[in-house]
């Protein structure tokens, strides 16, 4: 009897509301499938500054150690915005979550069923079959990670901040390395996206994409692209692509607009992939829905369950190799919602129906 071992992280406001429905559903699949689930919840983000005066508690830190993967809701919220930007939940805890786990590559499917076209911002001609694509965002390097980081005053008087972006060729490589196995797996179109025109970062990131795919993975079509004019071309023809590839800042722009044009960010499910092994000898992964806390709804059991489920899904594909158990969880959403169960977020003007019915509808889906 396979035992999945995961640490849980609900998180804040709406994050606790969608992790349980999530966890009914892995429950449910458990059963079905003879699995032992194996999980241990802890506080992060603002319920780990409530309860433990930061937003990554020791406790929390080892819970995830001790795990083969992590089950992440989300974090943050307006009850800490006035706290320090290094102390905010966000900054304080998924990116030292990255960083100690070197989780450098995020996976984020962008995909909007044919059915769900009237969600989209985009016209329905646009996209008559929906959406199918996939963002591999480089995690640990760049802007948000460069040293130095600092606020300081001038001798004037005026205030100064600085930023730096650094990249390595060995960061550009790995990173790559998931990015070719997910355009293999798919129609083996790989679109790199990077500034080279204005960055020194970005000149030696497609140098080193153009060498290293020429090198490693012929078999692949390459294609560079400006991220102002990907972020464009996302908007006006998003299926042009199929994987695309860019570093921390652009990526995490590129796909939120990506989640955007697909409708719905309860919808969308992410994976954050790392160098490390868990015991299984797989990768080590948090897996965490690509929307925030959404705290204006929180509480009122209407949020949309679905990314959290399905990033449960990727959690099962990934840091377990339950590759078919995944796949039905994904078809069960699916078929949940196209055959009409859907949550207000996606109802557009029909029935909608609360945070609990949606994993119903994908439990009954299951059989």
């Amino acid at each position: 009897m396979p035992t999945l071992k995961f640490a849980v992280l609900a998180g804040d406001y709406i994050g606790p509301e969608v992790m349980s429905e999530a966890l009914r559903v892995l429950a449910h699949v458990a059963r079905q499938e003879n699995l032992t689930l194996d999980y241990q919840e802890a506080e992060v983000g603002g319920a780990g500054i409530d309860r433990h005066g930061k937003a990554l508690p020791d406790s929390t830190l080892r819970r995830c150690e001790a795990a083969d993967a992590i089950l992440f809701g989300s974090v943050g919220g307006p009850k800490w915005e006035n706290l320090p930007p290094k102390e905010q939940p966000e900054r304080a805890a998924l990116l030292p979550l990255r960083k100690h786990f070197t989780l450098f590559a995020n996976l984020r499917p962008g995909l909007l069923y044919p059915e769900l076209t009237d969600a989209s911002p985009l016209k329905s001609e646009r996209i008559p079959q929906g959406i199918d694509i996939v963002c591999i965002r480089e995690l640990t390097g760049g802007l948000y990670f460069g040293q130095p980081k600092v606020t300081t005053t001038l001798p004037d008087g005026d205030v100064q901040a600085v930023d730096t972006m650094v990249y390595r060729r060995s960061e550009i490589e790995r990173i790559l390395d998931v990015a070719i196995t997910a355009a293999r797996g798919r129609r083996k179109k790989l679109c790199s996206v990077d500034k080279a025109n204005v960055l020194e970062t970005s000149v030696l990131w497609r140098r080193t994409a153009t060498e290293y795919v020429a090198r490693h993975a012929p078999d692949l079509t390459l294609s560079h692209m400006y991220v102002d004019n990907a972020a464009m071309q996302l908007a006006r023809d998003p299926n042009q692509f199929d994987v695309f590839v860019t570093e921390n800042m652009f990526g995490d722009i590129l796909s939120d607009e990506m989640a955007v044009i697909c409708g719905s960010l309860g919808m969308l499910s992410s994976a954050s992939l790392g160098a490390g092994r868990n015991s299984l000898g797989l990768p080590f992964g948090l897996y965490e829905p690509a929307g925030g806390t959404a705290p204006d709804i929180a509480g009122k059991g209407i949020a949309n369950p679905c990314a959290q489920i399905l990033s449960a899904a990727l959690m099962l594909r990934f840091s377990f190799g339950l590759e078919a158990t995944a796949r039905r969880i994904e078809t069960a959403v699916r078929t949940a919602v196209t055959g009409g169960t859907r949550t207000g977020d996606i109802a557009f003007g029909r029935p909608s129906v609360g945070t609990r019915a949606m994993a119903d509808a994908v439990i009954a889906a299951l059989g």
